[in-house]
């Protein structure tokens, strides 16, 4: 096994510090990886406050028990963050003072190229999460019809030419790596953003393998209701699909964005904004941490009084 690759928590003090109200509260952070936010959430909080650590990937579990392994306010929870209504002990329910969720895949896996993740090693076609993931990406490339992979290509890499390199996928059959994936997606591209395209077209393999805007959608719905009033949810996206479902989830409570009224009229906000606008990283940041380029950072709050 590959040993663990440590991620750099993206926009770490800005999103602890949005997330804690309240230094003796319990704590989600939905996106554990190497730990980062998570060390970053300990030191903040007092010592009899919680904090839930959850990731469905065992290999990032094994590289913090070192890290957290004296601290007693650490609870480690194996699963996927769209069933924390079922993952998170039912005592919590309601009494959470904030939640993080840093999505996307961590460095780890973008650079264990057994994982699949990359276009820039060769590697099996795999690119599930977790070992609770069912189908592959394998499988996608291999056997899904011509209209399911170009209309995913389409609408999870927003590719302009997913008709073309759906086709040439299939033209190619099997594939059996990364690499040859990436040759037959190559081979139909032009101009100057080829490396673009690939990435999308990857980006959007993974999406459907780890069924990742419907679990986001799964996830917020459940945080609202594990969430005490006044509790919050810090969301750092990394592409505009999720970034567009975080919006309007924090704007309206559902995801088309949509302000339901009352009988009356009123309008029904069950989570308020708490940034009104997007929060993105320092030019310094980018810099000391390329993957953060795209990083958007939204933060709401648990409408109600406590």
């Amino acid at each position: 096994m590959t040993p663990y690759i440590p991620h750099i928590p993206v926009l770490l003090d800005t999103s602890v510090e949005f997330l804690i109200s309240d230094e003796t509260g319990i704590y989600i952070d939905a996106t554990l990886g190497g730990g980062g936010h998570s060390a970053e959430i300990l030191k903040n909080l007092a010592t009899d406050a919680i904090l839930l650590g959850i990731d469905q990937d065992n290999e990032a579990h094994e590289a913090v028990q070192e890290l957290f392994a004296d601290d007693r306010r650490f609870i480690s929870v194996t699963g996927n963050f769209g069933y924390l209504s079922t993952i998170i002990p039912a005592e919590y329910h309601g009494k959470v003072a904030g939640i993080l969720f840093d999505l996307g895949v961590s460095t780890h896996q973008i650079k264990d190229p057994t994982r699949g993740f990359s276009f820039q090693h060769e590697g099996p076609l795999d690119m599930r999460m977790g070992d609770l993931s069912g189908v592959s990406a394998y499988e996608i490339v291999n056997e899904y019809e011509y209209e399911k992979l170009r209309d995913i290509i389409f609408h999870y890499g927003e590719e302009r030419l997913s008709r073309q390199i759906a086709a040439e996928i299939i033209k190619n059959r099997p594939i059996e790596t990364t690499l040859e994936l990436r040759k037959t997606i190559e081979s139909v591209l032009y101009g100057r953003h080829i490396i673009k395209s690939v990435a999308r077209v990857f980006q959007a393999i993974r999406i459907e393998v780890n069924r990742e805007l419907e679990v986001l959608k799964m996830a917020l719905v459940q945080a609202l209701d594990l969430l005490k009033p006044g509790g919050r949810i810090v969301a750092i996206s990394y592409h505009s699909l999720e970034d567009r479902l975080i919006k309007n989830f924090f704007r309206s409570g559902n995801f088309e964005g949509i302000i339901e009224k009352d009988f009356y009229g009123n309008p029904i906000r069950p989570i308020k904004l708490i940034s009104r606008q997007i929060i993105t990283p320092s030019d310094d940041e980018i810099k000391r941490n390329p993957a953060a380029r795209s990083a958007k950072l939204r933060v709401a709050e648990k409408a109600g009084d406590e």
